[in-house]
């Protein structure tokens, strides 16, 4: 029971402002559908910690610091470019297909989170339990807790927000963070 409550405290505390939350209100903002977006968040969360988690029991350190950096780097400047041009044409969000949306949550989410800090924090959860289950389950409930008020209050605000700016202003903090990713990985070596 410990594994699964420092789990759940651990992401939900993690996940507080990171860039999953502004992923969820720029579905929300673009979608609306909170239903299908949560649901996505659900199973990308899931699938992503239990990779992390098997990791963690497994393979303990499959990839080094520095492919993970750059994996992590690359993920984020190709969000970036999915935010921006990947979606712009202007249908009515109402219109779309709720298995397109969870789809599109589902990819997102998943590749937003490789490198996240709940990621990370699930490795070394599952290696100092021993409970992938609990672990998993903890973190992925922390995941939905952090998102579920971004997600429904986001869907009552939706009309009013200004979906363009959203979508500058998330695709410019995915390349940021892509390029802080990446010089992680390449650090400048001196003389």
């Amino acid at each position: 029971m410990e594994a699964l409550l420092v789990s759940f405290g651990t992401a939900t505390i993690a996940e507080i402002g990171d860039r999953t939350q502004l992923l969820s209100l720029l579905l929300v903002a673009r979608y609306g559908r909170p239903w299908s977006i949560l649901a996505g968040v659900l199973v990308a969360s899931f699938a992503n910690h239990a990779l992390a988690g098997l990791v963690g029991l497994s393979f303990g350190r499959l990839l080094g610091p520095r492919q993970l950096e750059l994996a992590v780097g690359l993920g984020m400047i190709v969000m970036a470019f999915w935010t921006w041009y990947g979606d712009r044409q202007e249908e009515n969000p109402t219109t779309l297909p709720r298995r397109q949306v969870f789809v599109a949550t589902v990819v997102a989410f998943f590749i937003a989170e490789i490198g996240d800090k709940t990621q990370i924090a699930t490795v070394a959860l599952v290696a100092a339990y021993s409970t992938l289950l609990l672990v998993v389950a903890g973190t992925t409930c922390g995941m939905l807790a952090a998102n579920f008020p971004v997600i429904f209050l986001g869907h009552v605000f939706a009309p009013r927000l200004p979906l363009k700016t959203i979508r500058i202003g998330a695709s410019l903090l995915f390349i940021v963070l892509g390029l802080v990713f990446l010089g992680r990985a390449f650090p400048a070596t001196g003389p």
